[in-house]
Parts: structure tokens; sequence; C-alpha cells
């Protein structure tokens, strides 16, 4: 697997390429075809054929080699992802790059076809500052509103001045919920 800093910046550049170039919709439509459907087939392909444990083993893998700052929860109806210090984002702040306005949405940008292929839908939040979190439930089975706080470990009880600190955007049951919070 290749480091997190030799991929990150090209990223950035290559959504703002997009963007600049083509719009918003092929930005879109890249995250879905080169990200969701080929870079991370193998992680569409274990969530599809384990599911909750296909969550685990894709990012328990994953988020170790990047060196992420985080936690997972693994209930019976969800799987939980609380991203304290996202690897991605923290080398383009502390590089000073920023290309692409929101490169966080890239995450939802290719996680959500792979949910929705495999069954599942999303509940997530990411603040623009390399905090986030990911919880996922199975289709039907998910409450339609945000989940509830999920203990020590939930990203959102980190101080306001932290999790607050830039524009957040927010999804309930994998559907944006809003512009900006």
């Amino acid at each position: 697997m290749i480091g997190v800093q030799d991929f990150v910046g090209y990223y950035d550049w290559t959504f703002a390429y997009l963007q600049r170039t083509y719009g918003d919709q092929a930005v879109r439509d890249y995250w879905v075809r080169a990200i969701s459907l080929d870079s991370q087939r193998h992680a569409r392909a274990l969530i599809e054929a384990k599911g909750f444990d296909g969550m685990a083993e894709y990012w328990g893998h994953t988020l170790a080699m990047e060196e992420a700052g985080y936690t997972f929860q693994r209930a019976a109806d969800y799987f939980r992802i609380d991203m304290f210090a996202c690897p991605s984002k923290g080398y383009l702040d502390q590089h000073g790059l920023a290309a692409y306005s929101d490169y966080c949405e890239h995450c939802m940008g290719w996680i959500k076809p792979v949910m929705d292929a495999a069954g599942f839908v999303i509940h997530h939040e990411h603040n623009h500052a390399g905090q986030c979190y990911w919880e996922m439930h199975r289709a039907g089975q998910a409450a339609a509103q945000v989940p509830p706080d999920r203990g020590a470990h939930d990203v959102r009880r980190l101080p306001p001045a932290v999790w607050q600190q830039r524009r957040r955007h927010a999804y309930v049951a994998s559907q944006r919920v809003d512009q900006e919070a």
C-alpha cells in the first residue's frame, strides 16, 4: 500500500482540475468510477461479501496503515468509525494544500456507492478539519435521524473549538441533510 502522503496531494489537485475543467458532476463521477468502482474495489468486495465484518477488516487495516487517529465500534445493528485525526486532511492542512474546496466530501463520494451496493446506509458528519464520524446500518434498519451519542469516543464530544472550527456537512441515512452546519 502506498503511503497517504503519496496520493493525497494528487487527489486534491485532480479534484480541483476536474472541477475547473469539467464541472462539479465530473468530480462526483470520478469519485464513483475511479475510486469506488476501481481503486477501492477490494473494499467493495469485502463489504458486499462480509457486511460489518468486511467493514472492520477493511478499515481496521487501512486506517492503521494510514496511521489515522480513530476508534471504531461494532454493534449488532451498526458499524461506526470516529475519526479524530484524518491523515489525508491533516497532510493537506499541514502542507498548506487546498486546491479543491471540499476535499472531505470525496469520502462520501466513494463510500456511499459501496454501501448502496452492499445494502447499507450511512449516518455521517465531517468538519473539514480532519474529524468525522461514519455510522453504517443495514438499509431499512436505520433511524431517519442523527445517531445518539455513542460514548466517550464519539467525535462529536470534542470541544466546540475543535469539532465546530470549520463548516460541517452531515448525512442521515445516506442523504445530505444540510448545506452548511
